[in-house]
């Protein structure tokens, strides 16, 4: 069934792309069609949000959808912003994140396009993606075998008036109990086993993003003279307490140490303590078959829920697959033997 469901998602994707690149202007579809429009009219914004309205024909898969149909699934309230690092100075086609609101600007959970309700989404614009496909694939991938991925929908996208063409609808990760189901985190939660959980942290580019990071102890190899941040997803770092960033910057660094100790294979003591393996290695079949140059180092989640809970840490959701796939010209991109998890062998120097 999977299988069957791959095949059908990939015919129906190239025939998006097939139609999306036929017309410079859109009159129909058999995606969804999503019109947003900014109160101000002008273009939106990198940040921050701005107040608009999206109307969303949707006549049910399978079905045309018409530009002229009325608004049948959503219409109401948006803020929405650019979204992206370096898309957004070298690509004219950029990704947009938003958020669905109530009429008095507050967060409004809604099941677009059949997700599970939610307020905060992404629209991804592939570009370097020709295909359009390789995020899609990915997270739909990791879905089969992790505990979560972003749910994806092709969609079209007229913005302003000005058709944007064919772009992915996906989940903004964040805590929620329909994606990475772990415990809130609450500012008054700063001892005993309150403190243990949930976190959401990353590693990415820092460029600007000192504010939220705490560096390793460690470099990222040996003889480096580079330095690896954590980055703090959840909570984020205007919210997450004094006492929070100590318990989880000890945890992380006591990790560490005992994968650099020698007893790190220990049954009791070692990384099974801390990590939930099966996690990584799913995580791990997803980065590889993909061959992900970013695979690891940028645009990486994991988290950890309290110790009551199990407290291990777990790596996802997956995200970001632009540039795998062979989707590149350099370091261990368009190789197909080797694992791009020893990316530093190919690129010592980034």
């Amino acid at each position: 069934m999977k299988l069957a469901q791959a095949k059908l998602f990939l015919l129906c994707a190239a025939l998006a792309v097939f139609c999306g690149s036929a017309r410079a202007q859109l009159a129909s579809s058999n995606l969804p069609i999503l019109v947003i429009t900014t109160d101000d009219g002008n273009d939106v914004p990198d940040e921050p949000k701005t107040d608009a309205h999206l109307g969303i024909i949707w006549n049910g898969d399978g079905n045309t959808n018409n530009l002229t149909d009325p608004f049948n699934h959503y219409d109401g309230k948006i803020g929405i912003e650019k979204r992206g690092s370096s898309s957004l100075d070298l690509f004219p086609k950029v990704g947009y994140g938003f958020e669905t609101r109530e009429l008095d600007g507050s967060d409004l959970n809604f099941p677009l396009l059949g997700f599970p309700e939610e307020n905060d989404w992404i629209l991804h614009g592939p570009y370097s993606d020709k295909s359009l496909m390789r995020n899609a694939l990915a997270y739909i991938m990791a879905g089969w075998i992790m505990e979560y991925a972003p749910r994806v929908k092709y969609c079209e996208l007229v913005l302003n008036g000005d058709y944007k063409g064919v772009y992915i609808l996906t989940e903004k990760i964040k805590r929620d109990k329909n994606r990475v189901d772990i415990n809130a985190l609450n500012p008054d939660e700063n001892t005993g086993d309150g403190v243990t959980g949930g976190y959401i942290l990353g590693f990415d580019k820092t460029d600007d993003l000192f504010q939220e990071t705490f560096p390793s102890s460690h470099p990222p190899y040996p003889g480096s003279g580079a330095s690896t941040f954590f980055v703090y997803r959840y909570p984020e770092w205007e919210t997450i307490t004094p006492a929070q960033k100590t318990y989880i910057q000890a945890h992380m660094d006591e990790v560490e140490w005992t994968l650099k100790s020698s007893n790190f294979k220990d049954s009791l003591n070692g990384y099974r303590k801390y990590f939930d393996v099966p996690a990584f290695i799913h995580y791990m079949f997803i980065q590889e078959i993909a061959r992900n140059v970013d695979g690891y180092r940028l645009s990486t989640y994991f988290y950890k829920d309290k110790e009551s809970l199990g407290g291990k840490i777990k790596m996802g959701p997956a995200w970001d697959f632009n540039l795998g796939f062979g989707n590149v010209d350099y370091c261990i991109g368009p190789g197909t033997s080797g694992w791009a998890f020893d990316f530093n062998d190919f690129c010592p120097n980034d």
